[in-house]
């Protein structure tokens, strides 16, 4: 879940031409790889990733296309497999969204990462062994996650005013709900960013610059703010459970957020204290063998605290991995098993 910053190909001087609001003219038809809904209807089916290097796939999308003029809200869910609130909350809000009711189009990504939700992986796509939030924009002639990556940013993405990429703790992540809000360096595009980070209601945001200096953009939320899209990550959940807390939290946010963007009726409830987080810093694991975490998501954590120990496979302690500066613990590892490089815990300063 954790990021870091990294962009596709635009130059810091293109970028600042595309950071204008980009609010789509309604149309009567509303059209996505062929497949037409239109004012006033609801249509779910699923977008074919054909097969290439690997296997193909599929991803599962509904299109609400409303019967009022509007922006076009892109909500992405399933990029990680294993991380089941948002999945449950965009099948409540498929259900729940009455397109007579509604100013604009909403996308439903229902379940971006299909081979790894039903695998039940955690992090990866267990056909190609990628992680999907890290090959955005994609590559249509890549491996199953690129070419996943590249039609959701080619059919999807390209045609978002807003997206909204919902995680939610992976199956071994012990999370503190929080919030990403990528910031461009564009005062008035970042702001307007920033507004849909505090609508979604969740009083920990984490700033992520976005960098410009030329790389592959990686993320999905990277990925749309760097084509002109108001983007943020949401993150809901922890260790893979799928309890109604975090279903409720992941729902209740898309709703207020739909408020806040004037897209349906009611007055949106906007957070007040907010604890904002900045410089974060993903510590990965220095070996191969057992974690045993000191701390839980959210802890305040000292520079040098403990975060937790390293054991071997016969229990005996073989290390230590401790805070690299005073901060918040965004998440840290809560099952056992733990691999060389990989992340031990996501530690932010608070601003």
């Amino acid at each position: 879940m954790s990021k870091k910053t990294s962009v596709w190909c635009l130059s810091l001087l293109s970028l600042t031409a595309f950071f204008t609001p980009l609010l789509s003219q309604q149309q009567s038809v509303f059209e996505i790889a062929g497949i037409s809904v239109g004012n006033g209807e609801k249509r779910s089916f699923a977008l074919e990733v054909p097969r290439g290097l690997d296997e193909g796939t599929n991803i599962p999308i509904t299109v609400v296309h409303g019967s009022d003029t509007g922006p076009v809200l892109l909500i992405v869910a399933g990029i990680h497999g294993y991380e089941y609130p948002p999945i449950s909350a965009l099948h409540s809000v498929q259900r729940e969204l009455d397109p007579d009711q509604l100013a604009g189009t909403v996308i439903l990504v229902h379940i971006a990462n299909l081979p790894s939700f039903l695998a039940r992986t955690i992090h990866i796509n267990p056909i190609d062994g990628k992680n999907l939030n890290r090959v955005f924009p994609g590559d249509p002639n890549g491996t199953q996650s690129e070419r996943i990556a590249h039609i959701i940013t080619s059919l999807l993405v390209d045609r978002a005013d807003y997206l909204v990429d919902m995680h939610g703790g992976d199956g071994n992540e012990a999370l503190r709900p929080y919030v990403y809000w990528p910031v461009s360096g564009d005062s008035a595009f970042d702001q307007e960013t920033r507004s849909m980070a505090l609508a979604f209601g969740i009083d920990h945001i984490v700033v992520d610059p976005v960098a410009t200096d030329g790389s592959p953009s990686r993320y999905t939320d990277h990925t749309a703010i760097l084509r002109g899209i108001h983007a943020i990550t949401t993150e809901t959940g922890q260790l893979g459970n799928n309890e109604t807390v975090w279903i409720d939290m992941a729902t209740d946010g898309i709703w207020n957020l739909l408020r806040h963007l004037e897209m349906v009726p009611g007055q949106a409830t906007i957070v007040e204290e907010v604890v904002w987080l900045e410089n974060y810093f993903v510590i990965p694991s220095p070996s191969t063998g057992i974690f045993e975490a000191t701390v839980r998501d959210g802890y305040l954590v000292s520079e040098g605290g403990l975060i937790g120990r390293l054991l071997d496979f016969f229990g005996n302690p073989t290390g230590e991995v401790r805070a690299p500066f005073s901060g918040v613990v965004n998440y840290v590892i809560g099952t056992p098993p733990i691999n060389q490089g990989e992340p031990i815990a996501m530690l932010s300063r608070i601003r």
